[in-house]
């Protein structure tokens, strides 16, 4: 069954038409959550809070777009108004937060950062963290979810070219960032 007609049949009351919206998009919400908080559990969290919010929307959907679209847009505002909240920590440049991390690793961030794989996988996210919302927002729909330059035009609202643009600035401003801490 395609996903309007799922949509339509969860606007008409039908909770089993919902579940299949959520099975197929769940993983990629929780993925897309954690790519940006770097922590399951508010991974977790944050993915079963965009349903609810996206449930409580649902007769806002105009069908004018995928829903797959909608929701991530959905998923990205919520994402978004997390960060903003848990924010008000003191932030700490990157550079210093990374020669720290070195010296202070406690025994599980020790077991995780067992290969030099997860310690550069460890850093690019770092990296992104530390980048502009716009720039992190794009480069985890396009090189950590996969979306296509069109599919993130329509999440985003920009212009393909646009989307370009900011694209390349936000690799660019990634590689300036990581480059001393490779060997």
């Amino acid at each position: 069954m395609d996903e309007k007609t799922l949509v339509r049949l969860s606007l008409e009351g039908n909770n089993d038409a919902f579940e299949q919206l959520v099975i197929k998009y769940k993983t990629k919400m929780v993925n897309l959550a954690f790519s940006m908080t770097r922590n399951r559990e508010n991974a977790d969290d944050l993915a079963q809070d965009i349903f609810i919010k996206a449930y409580g929307a649902l007769k806002n959907f105009r069908f004018q777009s995928e829903f797959g679209t909608w929701i991530y847009r959905i998923a990205l505002n919520h994402i978004k108004d997390f960060l903003r909240t848990e924010n008000k920590v003191i932030k700490v440049p990157f550079e210093e937060r990374y020669k720290e991390m070195g010296k202070q690793e406690d025994e599980m961030m020790k077991r995780e950062r067992a290969s030099v794989q997860e310690k550069r996988r460890h850093l690019v996210h770092e990296g992104i963290r530390s980048l502009p919302e716009k720039y992190q927002t794009i480069l985890s729909l396009r090189d950590i979810q996969g979306f296509s330059y069109e599919e993130i035009g329509q999440i985003l609202k920009l212009m393909p070219g646009t989307v370009d643009s900011r694209l390349h600035r936000a690799r660019r401003l990634l590689r300036n960032k990581i480059a001393p801490f490779l060997s």
